[in-house]
């Protein structure tokens, strides 16, 4: 049997949750059935992994939404590699696809992991991103959501029809709480009875790191037992170094670029922070909820799916500092409480978040998508 030759692609090569779902999907994608190569507009890490992997991937740089001075190096390499179908994660790698595709016939398939367009926009920035959204949607062969939220989110801006929702699903094998880890606390400067909160994700506007900086300060306030981790990097990492520095928080705050052993990263912590202005469903908070932390997070779309109150995490209103650290002081102060979020929150992830699942699934929309043709 022929393999299908599937080309995926995503905005950036450094690892987030797209790229860590797109690394897992392709690791659980059946070889024998199907050939993966990847293109990505950066690099960075996720490509190092690929490439490890033997896959082949090329990185094509730009970092515009549409760059029309790469549409024909992308044809070109529709070509070369004699792509049968294309699979875009994220609107940003759709926008520069769409014009390829089309012009060589090739069936494509858009992944949402979470919309341009969000309410804290001005109004004709929402707007264009939601007609970008629309028409990215319309031109797509098949659309794939990671969440209801977000497909009925679609559906009610601008009248998304037939998006099949496929949740996010993550290697259950490498964040496993039963595995073998390195103890970083000593490293980072912890004691043994700290009680550690962590952001573990993109320094940038969507994750609001700011909230929680000042939620860590005010709980620590409280409690000097309480510390916090801080993994990440983007356009922000200003605005957070000088908060830390003017806070004087250096000492009960341990601040990190990107780091790839997230599975060490989440051994060590107690508590794992999202405290997001919007998400499609993610992957960071799914592998921190497979290693049993008790979860605080912002209702977004995906997260309110897998969240419930009080009985795998707490959820917080956005942009309230003070919210999120009273619920780290909770999970501190009610040991009983902690333990069951844990516990409850690595049980959700078991049942219904394997990537291998996910793989599977996609795997259908692949082959369907080649015997339409």
């Amino acid at each position: 049997m022929n393999k299908i030759k599937v080309l995926e692609v995503i905005r950036q090569g450094q690892i987030g949750g797209g790229e860590s779902h797109l690394l897992d999907l392709i690791t659980f994608l059946d070889k024998e059935q199907f050939e993966p190569v990847c293109l990505s507009f950066t690099s960075g890490e996720m490509i190092t992994r690929l490439q490890a992997m033997g896959i082949r991937c090329h990185v094509i740089d730009t970092l515009k939404a549409f760059d029309w001075k790469v549409q024909r190096q992308i044809i070109q390499l529709l070509r070369d590699e004699q792509i049968e179908l294309v699979h875009v994660h994220g609107s940003r790698a759709a926008s520069n696809m769409i014009y390829p595709v089309r012009h060589l016939h090739i069936p494509i398939i858009y992944t949402v992991h979470g919309w341009s367009f969000h309410d804290d926009q001005s109004l004709p920035i929402r707007l264009l991103r939601q007609w970008s959204e629309k028409l990215i949607c319309s031109l797509a062969n098949k659309v794939i959501c990671v969440s209801q939220s977000n497909a009925d989110t679609g559906r009610q801006r601008f009248g998304l029809k037939d998006a099949v929702v496929i949740e996010n699903g993550i290697n259950l094998v490498r964040f496993n709480p039963n595995g073998q880890f390195n103890d970083l606390r000593k490293d980072f400067g912890f004691a043994e009875n700290d009680f550690v909160v962590s952001f573990i994700a993109r320094c940038t506007k969507q994750k609001a790191p700011l909230d929680f900086l000042q939620a860590v300060r005010l709980a620590h306030e409280v409690n000097p037992q309480i510390k916090g981790l801080f993994v990440g990097e983007g356009d922000m990492d200003a605005e957070v170094d000088a908060y830390i520095a003017e806070n004087q928080m250096d000492d009960y705050i341990f601040r990190s670029k990107f780091r790839t052993d997230v599975p060490d990263l989440l051994h060590c912590i107690n508590v794992y922070c999202l405290p997001s202005l919007w998400e499609g469903l993610s992957i960071a908070l799914l592998e921190a909820m497979a290693m049993g932390k008790a979860i605080v997070a912002t209702p977004t779309d995906g997260t309110k799916e897998v969240i419930t109150h009080e009985h795998n995490g707490l959820v917080i209103p956005y942009e309230q500092p003070q919210a999120l650290a009273d619920a780290i002081l909770r999970f501190r102060e009610d040991e009983a409480l902690y333990s069951k979020c844990g516990q409850q929150a690595h049980e959700v992830v078991a049942i219904r978040f394997n990537a291998q699942r996910v793989s599977d699934a996609v795997s259908k929309i692949y082959q369907s998508e080649k015997d339409n043709r």
